[in-house]
């Protein structure tokens, strides 16, 4: 999986770092001849992208699925570990991704890749 990012300058895309270029680089060779990819591209803003929203909801898919817990279960784990989730009188309330922001969807990403090292599973930041 490959999530980086990209600025259009002079009519072109350029990687806005080398951290995003060297992602690209490994994931382009990690992919074999004839083989298809699914790609998504989103326009940054404030709020969260849809590729952070589609890479969270594969991680949690891929920990469910190496675990043994359920896809809804792996989700909750991961909202309670980035601070999603709240417990007041034995309730448990937890924001749903849809409304956090960046940085709080890219803590449930970070969740992802520490709880994935008890799995033995490398997500790529």
């Amino acid at each position: 999986m490959f999530n980086g990012k990209m600025i259009k300058k002079n009519g072109k895309f350029s990687f806005v770092d080398d951290k995003s270029r060297l992602g690209y680089q490994i994931f382009i060779d990690k992919v074999t001849e004839g083989q298809m990819v699914d790609m998504y591209i989103d326009i940054t803003d404030n709020k969260h992208s849809g590729a952070q929203l589609k890479k969270v909801h594969a991680c949690i898919r891929e920990l469910a699925k190496e675990s043994g817990y359920t896809f809804e279960e792996m989700k909750i784990l991961v909202k309670k570990q980035s601070g999603l989730c709240i417990e007041a009188e034995g309730i448990l309330e937890c924001k749903s991704f849809a409304e956090c922001s960046k940085d709080e969807i890219s803590l449930a990403i970070e969740a992802c890749i520490e709880i994935g090292t008890v799995y033995n599973i490398s997500f790529p930041e």
